[in-house]
């Protein structure tokens, strides 16, 4: 798989925290947001893999208490 390149304009503000959270982890702004990025992927299609297998068997989603 290729890469491409992405150009965002964003708030100064957010940028120094995107920059604070990148430090904490050793890391430099474009790969922390690049991870941030995926993992909010991941997290959105495991969702819809769980909902779909919940629909196949018949099972309804139930809040945890």
């Amino acid at each position: 798989m290729g890469s491409t390149v992405l150009s965002l304009r964003i708030d100064g503000e957010l940028l120094d925290r995107l920059r604070g959270h990148a430090a904490k982890r050793g890391m430099s702004v474009q790969d922390y947001v690049l991870r941030t990025l995926i993992r909010d992927d991941f997290d959105e299609r495991f969702k819809a893999a769980v909902d779909e297998t919940d629909k196949f068997y018949g099972r309804t989603s139930e809040p945890l208490t």
